[in-house]
């Protein structure tokens, strides 16, 4: 099943942590671990939030603006991460609310990290989950209520509405580099495939 974590194995994937690593000054290995932890938990307040009609509602209309438009995703290793801090610190803020700190130091203590570190790495892939959350809602004609719920739970992993368009988005984010092979290896490889996709690589 395609997730948010297949996108940490892409080229843009890829870019996005060792740009984030040279911001926090962290090995690409440790800087993924954390991401590997993070992101999901990002993932996973989204969805608690889209439970409630007001709150799919409201993520629906965040999605709908020009800077969630997925373009974030094309400007990973242009110039460095620390430009989205500023956003990222809004979005977690009303995300995650009081349980930012608890997380950074959780995710922290796991991996051997300064909860400080962890925190940045939070702020830079708050936009970058966004983006990718509001480049599939474009790319499916995705609207408010249970569609964008199911939406967060596709790329959170949870349900397998979205997978193929899913991993479209993925590979459409790094351009001109051929990386289905290699995705396909990572999330096909063993048990568990998903229903629909035994043959989108063939050919």
């Amino acid at each position: 099943m395609a997730s948010i974590l297949d996108f940490l194995d892409t080229e843009k994937g890829k870019e996005f942590i060792n740009s984030s690593s040279k911001e926090v000054n962290e090995s690409p290995e440790k800087v993924k671990s954390a991401l590997g932890m993070a992101l999901p938990m990002i993932l996973g307040a989204i969805k608690k939030n889209t439970d409630a009609p007001d709150g799919a509602q409201k993520l629906n209309a965040e999605l709908e603006k020009e800077k969630h438009d997925g373009s974030v995703l094309d400007k990973i290793g242009i110039g460095g991460l620390s430009g989205l801090m500023g956003e990222g610190s809004g979005i977690l803020g009303h995300v995650l609310g009081g349980s930012q700190s608890k997380i950074a130091t959780a995710v922290g203590s796991a991996i051997g990290m300064d909860a400080g570190k962890v925190n940045k790495l939070l702020q830079m892939a708050a936009p970058v989950v966004m983006g990718i959350l509001g480049k599939q809602k474009r790319k499916d004609n995705v609207e408010s209520g249970g569609g964008i719920s199911d939406l967060v739970g596709s790329v959170l992993g949870s349900n397998s509405s979205h997978d193929q368009s899913l991993l479209e988005t993925f590979m459409n984010s790094d351009k001109g580099e051929n990386i289905a092979g290699n995705v396909a290896g990572k999330i096909f490889g063993g048990k568990g495939k998903s229903k629909g996709l035994g043959d989108f690589f063939k050919g």
